[in-house]
C-alpha cells in the first residue's frame, strides 16, 4: 500500500518453503503445474529484498535467539576539567537582577522598560544584556586550580540606547562583578572599540513600532490606485494587503545619517522571490519619525523626487511601464510544498537512520554544557551576536584551542537596481545567536542526537530554545585510514567515526548551518548551519552550509550579467558570502609562531643521472619560512594551493625533532570577498579580503567585528586592519582569523531554496608533526587482516574485541515542534505569541508590513 511498509516476517518465509507437491496424481499436468509454481515462488523469495520490491525480513542471529532492546540512547555524564563554565551565558535570573540594578535611581539612566508598548526612539532603554567573557589568563588560572577562590569574576555587557540625550547615542557598559551585590559597579566599555561612542544612527532595530513610520513616510495609501494597476497589489495597512516592504543596508556610512532603500514585494509565501521592481529611498535619521522623509522613488529606471511627481507622470501617460508578466498570481513555486508529481521509486519507505546500538559513545554534562568524546573535550558558549562558540578544546588531555567562534557573516550583492546594487549585509547586526531556532529532530540532526538549550536576552525579555545545539556521533561510511597488503600487519582499516556539534541560525531569508566535526587523534533569508566536526586523528573540520531564499531581484534584460533568471519576473542576484572565524590555537602551549610552507619547481643536476635522460631533472622542493611580523600575516592561500600555513611551537618538538604544530587547510570553497573598495563595505569587514590572517592575541581585540559595523562602513567600531600594527608574532599567543564562504552565482535550482550540499564551505585544523605518528591507530574500532595459511581459505582477522551489536532500537518519538520559552523582563514566563507576532520578530527589517 502506498505510504506504508511492513517487514516480512520469518514465519512468512517459512510458509513459502513449506509448499509441497500435491499427492493427488489424477492429472500429470496439474502436478507439473504445482511443481513449476512452487519452484518459481521459491526462486522469487530467495531473491534479495530490494529485487523483490519488499523490505528485508527482520531475522534473529545465527542461533535463532530473540533480539534484545538496545542500550539507552541517553548520554553518560561527562567530567569537565572545572565544575563551572567560565564562558556560560547569563541566566534569566541574572538578567532580571541586572535590569533591576540598572533601574535604581542612583544609576541616573532614566530607563524606560523595553517591553512597554509606547516605547519611543527618544527614550532611554536597555537594548541588550549579555555575558562578557573573562580574561584568558584568569580563566587558565581557574582551569589549573578549579576552586571557588580562583573562579574569574563574572561581568555583563549592557547596551543602552540613550535616545533622550541632547545628542542621542548608544553606549556599552561593563557591569559586575556578578551576582549583583554591594561590589557591583558599572563603567563604559570602550577598550574593545576603535571609537569612544556608538552613533545613534548605527543603532540596532529596536521594535516593530520603529519600522512602521517608514511606511507612513512613503505614502502607499496615496499610491494605492497606481500600485494596483502596475503590480496588482496594495499596501493599506489591512490584513489582506498584497504588497509588503523590505529594507536593505547599510543604513549609514559613518553614523551621520540613517537611510535605506525600501523595495516592494508580493505578500505571499517566499516573498523574497516576488519583487515587483518598485523602490523608495527614505531618510529616517534621528529620533523623531515626523522628520523622516521620502527622498526618491525609482520605477523602471525612472527616478522621481516625490510621490506627487510620480503620480503626475503616471496620470499624464508618460510613465514607461514594465511589461506585464505572467507570474503575478502564481506563488506555488516559492513554497516548500511538495510538487504534485509521482513519488520516486521506493521513496515511500523511510530512509536509513543512525543508531548507536551499543549506546552513545560521547558524554555530556548538561549543567556546564561540556561534551567529551574519544579523547576530545570542550565547553560550549552562546551569545546573541554569533551564537555557538567552543572553549577550552582539548585532545588527549592537551589544550589545542582556547576559543573557536564565528565572528561575522557578510553578503554583498550586485545588480542593476537600487536594492541589489546597494546591499551589503553583516549578519552580526541582526544577531546570529538571537536568530537560532529549535532544530528539527530527524531532519536537522539525527533522531539520536542530544540537544542542548540556549538562552538569549533582548530589550523585551529572554528566549530559551531547547534545541539550539545538537551533538551526535556520525559514521562517515568511509575508513579514516586503510590499506590492502600481503605482509603481516599491512592489511586493515580504521572506521571513520566523527563527532558533530551543530547549530542553525535563520537570519531573514537565509539559514546558516554550522557544524564542527571532531576526528579522533557542519543567505539573505539564510538558514546557516554551523558544523564543528571532530575526527579520531586529532583533526577538526569547521563547516558552514547555507540554505533558504535568495534575495531575489526583478528580472529584466538590463540585469543580464548580475544574476540569472529563475522565473518570469525573478532573478537570483550575484553575491558573495564570507564568514569569519576566530581560532585561538594553543599548540603545545600558548607560545606559537606562524609557519609558511610552500613548494616550487627546481631543476637539479646529479652525477648519477643517466645519459639516457640527460644530466638534469625537474622536480619540486619544499621551502619553510616563519612569518615574524603581523603586517605580513594577512594572507591568501598560495596559487594552486602549493603550500599552506600552520601555527607551531618552535620550542616543543616531537620525537623526530620537528616543531609540533597544527596546519590550517582549506576545505570546500576557500574564498575571500571579490569586491574591494565599495563604500558600502569600505572598512567594516576588512577581514573578508583574505583567506586568513594571524595576529597577536589581545584582550582589547576579542572580535573581528561588532554589530554596529553593519551601519558604519566608513568609521567601524571595530576596524580589523587596526589589529595589525607591526608587532612581532614569533613565539607569542596568536589568533588565526579564518574565512569560509561562497561566490554565489544563482541558478534555477536555487528556487525555492538553496541547497546545503553546494552552498557549503569549510576549513580544517589538522596535526602537523604534533604527534609522532598517526594516533588514529589507537582506535579499537578497527580491523587487521592476515593472509590465509592455505590456498582457498578465508583471511584471518583481528577486530580487537569490538563486535557488531544486534538489538532492537528504541521507539522514535512522534515528530513535534514546540515553541520557544519566552520570559518577560521580570523573569516570569510570558504568554506565547501568535504566529504573526513571532514572524514579525523573526523577519523584522526584511519584511515591513503596513499596519493601521
Amino acid at each position: 500500500m502506498a505510504g506504508e511498509y511492513r517487514p516480512l516476517k520469518t514465519d512468512d518465509v517459512a510458509e513459502f518453503d513449506q509448499t509441497r507437491p500435491a499427492k493427488n496424481s489424477r492429472t500429470l499436468v496439474l502436478s507439473i503445474f504445482f511443481l513449476v509454481t512452487t519452484a518459481g515462488l521459491s526462486a522469487f523469495y530467495a531473491l534479495p529484498p530490494y529485487l523483490r520490491g519488499v523490505p528485508a525480513p527482520i531475522l534473529a542471529d545465527d542461533y535463532n535467539e530473540s533480539l534484545k532492546q538496545c542500550a539507552s540512547s541517553l548520554p553518560s555524564l561527562a567530567s569537565p576539567p572545572a565544575p563551572l563554565n567560565p564562558w556560560a551565558s547569563l541566566t534569566v535570573a541574572e538578567t532580571v537582577a541586572i535590569t533591576e540594578w540598572l533601574n535604581v535611581p542612583e544609576r541616573a539612566l532614566n530607563l524606560t522598560p523595553g517591553d512597554r508598548g509606547s516605547l519611543a526612539l527618544s527614550d532611554n532603554f536597555v537594548f541588550h544584556i549579555g555575558a562578557f567573557r573573562p580574561a584568558k589568563k584568569d580563566v587558565l588560572a581557574y582551569l589549573e586550580d578549579p576552586t571557588p577562590q580562583s573562579l574569574p569574576e563574572r561581568h555583563a555587557r549592557v547596551t543602552v540606547h540613550h535616545g533622550a540625550a541632547a545628542e542621542p547615542v548608544v553606549r556599552d557598559y561593563l557591569v559586575g562583578p556578578l551576582p549583583v551585590g554591594e561590589e557591583t559597579k558599572m563603567r563604559e566599555l570602550t577598550e574593545i572599540y576603535h571609537h569612544d561612542h556608538i552613533p545613534f544612527n548605527a543603532r540596532g532595530i529596536t521594535s516593530w513600532g520603529e519600522l512602521l513610520p517608514i511606511l507612513d513616510v512613503v505614502g502607499m495609501s496615496d499610491l494605492a490606485e497606481v500600485t494596483q494597476d502596475l503590480f496588482g497589489g496594495v499596501a493599506l495597512g489591512l490584513q489582506n494587503d498584497t504588497l509588503v516592504a523590505g529594507a536593505v543596508g547599510p543604513l549609514s556610512f559613518d553614523g551621520s545619517f540613517r537611510r535605506t532603500w525600501i523595495n516592494w514585494r508580493r505578500n505571499v509565501p517566499g516573498m523574497y522571490l516576488h519583487p515587483v521592481g518598485f523602490f523608495m529611498y527614505v531618510d529616517m535619521s534621528g529620533t523623531d519619525p515626523s522628520q523622516w522623509k521620502l527622498l526618491k522613488i525609482v520605477y523602471n529606471h525612472q527616478v522621481f523626487s516625490s510621490v506627487d511627481e510620480f503620480l503626475a507622470v503616471y496620470h499624464n501617460g508618460t510613465l514607461r511601464r514594465l511589461p506585464a508578466r505572467p507570474d503575478n498570481i502564481d506563488y506555488g513555486w516559492t513554497t516548500r510544498t511538495r510538487p504534485d508529481v509521482p513519488p520516486r521509486d521506493l521513496d515511500y519507505l523511510p530512509g536509513p537512520r543512525s543508531v548507536s546500538f551499543a549506546g552513545l559513545r560521547f558524554r555530556v554534562d548538561f549543567k556546564t554544557q561540556y561534551v567529551s568524546w574519544m579523547g576530545w573535550g570542550m565547553y560550549f558558549g552562546f551569545d546573541r551576536d554569533m551564537g555557538l562558540s567552543l572553549w577550552d578544546v582539548r585532545f588527549r588531555g592537551e589544550r589545542l584551542i582556547y576559543e573557536l567562534a564565528p565572528q561575522e557573516a557578510i553578503a554583498q550583492y550586485a545588480g542593476n537596481d537600487p536594492m541589489q546594487s546597494t546591499t551589503a549585509w553583516l549578519d552580526r547586526y541582526f544577531g546570529m545567536g538571537g536568530n537560532v531556532r529549535d532544530m528539527l529532530p530527524g531532519y536537522d540532526c539525527p533522531h539520536e542526537a542530544v540537544f542542548l538549550p540556549a538562552t538569549t536576552h533582548s530589550f523585551l525579555g529572554s528566549i530559551t530554545r531547547q534545541r539550539a545545539i545538537c551533538v551526535f556521533e556520525h559514521d562517515t561510511a568511509r575508513p579514516l585510514t586503510r590499506h590492502m597488503g600481503f605482509q603481516h600487519g599491512e592489511f586493515g582499516a580504521v572506521k571513520g567515526y566523527v563527532l558533530v556539534v551543530r547549530s542553525i541560525s535563520t537570519v531573514g531569508n537565509y539559514d546558516y548551518l554550522v557544524s564542527v566535526s571532531l576526528f579522533k587523534s557542519q543567505w539573505i533569508a539564510d538558514d546557516q548551519q554551523f558544523d564543528y566536526i571532530f575526527h579520531l586523528d586529532g583533526t577538526i573540520e569547521v563547516r558552514l552550509s547555507a540554505s533558504g531564499y535568495l534575495q531575489g531581484g526583478f528580472w529584466e534584460p538590463s540585469q543580464e550579467g548580475y544574476g540569472t533568471a529563475i522565473h518570469d519576473t525573478t532573478m537570483g542576484s550575484l553575491h558573495d558570502h564570507v564568514i569569519n572565524y576566530k581560532v585561538d590555537l594553543d599548540v603545545a602551549g600558548s607560545a606559537n609562531s606562524l609557519l609558511f610552507t610552500s613548494t616550487a619547481q627546481e631543476e637539479v643536476e646529479q652525477p648519477w643521472f643517466e645519459d639516457d635522460w640527460g644530466n638534469t631533472a625537474i622536480q619540486q622542493k619544499i621551502t619553510r619560512t616563519y612569518i615574524e611580523n603581523e603586517d605580513d600575516a594577512m594572507l591568501r592561500f598560495p596559487t594552486n594551493f602549493q603550500g599552506g600555513y600552520a601555527l607551531v611551537n618552535r620550542e616543543e618538538k616531537n620525537i623526530w625533532g620537528v616543531p609540533r604544530g597544527y596546519a590550517i587547510h582549506a576545505g570546500y570553497s576557500p574564498v575571500h570577498n571579490t569586491v574591494v573598495g565599495s563604500k558600502r563595505l569600505l572598512n567594516n569587514a576588512n577581514w573578508a579580503r583574505y583567506n586568513l590572517a594571524v595576529s597577536k592575541r589581545k584582550e582589547t581585540e576579542p572580535t573581528s567585528s561588532s554589530m554596529w559595523n553593519q551601519n558604519l562602513p566608513g568609521a567601524p567600531m571595530v576596524d580589523f586592519h587596526k589589529f595589525f600594527d607591526g608587532e612581532n608574532i614569533t613565539q607569542e599567543d596568536l589568533v588565526a582569523w579564518i574565512n569560509v564562504g561562497t561566490h554565489h552565482l544563482p541558478q534555477a535550482e536555487d528556487a525555492p531554496n538553496t541547497r546545503t550540499n553546494t552552498a557549503a564551505s569549510s576549513f580544517f585544523l589538522t596535526p602537523l608533526n604534533y604527534f609522532d605518528s598517526d594516533i588514529a591507530m589507537e582506535s579499537t574500532n578497527a580491523i587487521l587482516l592476515s593472509p590465509p595459511t592455505r590456498p582457498g581459505e578465508a583471511w584471518g582477522f583481528e577486530d580487537y574485541g569490538v563486535k557488531v551489536v544486534n538489538c532492537v532500537p528504541g521507539v522514535v518519538p512522534e515528530f513535534e515542534y514546540p515553541g520557544e520559552r519566552v520570559y518577560g523582563l521580570d523573569g516570569k514566563p510570558a504568554p506565547p505569541g501568535s504566529a504573526e507576532e513571532v514572524w514579525k520578530g523573526a523577519e523584522m527589517f526584511h519584511r515591513i508590513k503596513t499596519e493601521l
